[in-house]
C-alpha cells in the first residue's frame, strides 16, 4: 500500500519522483538524512535494529555519543532512558538475548536519546506479544504528553487505531478514508474492503 515507502520518504531513506516533504513549515524534500535527524526526526524501522553484539546501555549510549549533550548530560539522559523504559534490569544484556517487548522499547529508547520532536514508528506492534503491545501503547501516550508528534504505520488496526487522534487507511496505494479513529469504524466502505463488518474500537 505504500506505508513504509511513506515512511522512507520522509526520513530520506528514498527521494519522492514527485511532491514535497515539509517538517512543519520547511520544507526537507533535498536534506540528506543526518540533517533531517537534527532538524528532530526519530525513526523507528520495521526490522529489528538493536545492535545485537552491544548491551542495552551501549545500544542507546552508541546514539547519545553523536548528539549535541556534553558528556554529563549524555550520563543522565542514559539513566533516565533505561528507568523509563523499564530497562535496568536488562541493560547489560545483549541485543541479541532480549525479547520482542524488550528490544521494541530499547529501538524507541534509543530512537528518543536525542530528544526528537516526530517520531515514525513503523509496524511498532509486530513481533511482539499482547504484554508488550500494552507496554508500547503506554509508551506512545508518554510521548504525545511530551508533545513528541508520533506517526505510526502498522496492520495492526485495533492496536494502532485505539491509540491515535487522527488516521488514514490506505487502501490499493491510495488514502481510503482519513478521520478519527471514530470515524474510521464507522465508515461503511471502510468496514466493508478493510475492517470487516464486526469491527469494533476497543478506547
Amino acid at each position: 500500500a505504500g506505508k513504509t515507502t511513506s515512511f522512507y520518504m520522509i526520513v530520506g531513506l528514498i527521494k519522492p519522483f514527485s511532491g514535497k516533504v515539509f517538517l512543519d513549515d520547511t520544507e526537507i524534500t533535498d536534506y540528506p538524512m543526518y540533517k533531517r535527524a537534527k532538524a528532530g526526526i526519530g525513526y523507528l524501522a520495521q526490522e529489528a535494529s538493536v545492535f545485537r553484539k552491544l548491551s542495552v546501555e551501549d545500544n542507546i549510549r552508541a546514539v547519545l555519543q553523536f548528539s549535541k549533550f556534553p558528556k554529563t548530560e549524555q550520563k543522565d539522559r542514559l539513566e533516565s532512558l533505561l528507568e523509563e523504559f523499564g530497562l535496568q534490569h536488562v541493560r547489560k544484556s545483549y541485543g541479541i538475548q532480549l525479547s520482542g517487548g524488550e528490544r521494541r522499547r530499547t529501538e524507541i529508547a534509543r530512537a528518543l536519546a536525542v530528544d526528537p520532536s516526530f517520531i515514525l514508528l513503523d509496524e511498532p506492534f509486530a513481533g511482539v506479544d499482547p504484554i508488550a503491545v500494552e507496554d508500547i501503547q503506554t509508551i506512545v501516550s508518554k510521548l504525545i504528553e511530551k508533545n513528541i508528534g508520533v506517526l505510526i504505520t502498522d496492520h495492526n488496526v485495533h492496536e494502532t487505531l485505539n491509540i491515535t487522534d487522527r488516521a488514514y487507511l490506505l487502501f490499493e496505494g491510495s488514502i481510503l478514508k482519513a478521520g478519527s479513529s471514530e470515524e474510521l469504524a464507522a465508515d461503511e466502505h471502510v468496514r466493508k474492503v478493510y475492517l470487516g463488518e464486526n469491527f469494533t474500537l476497543r478506547r
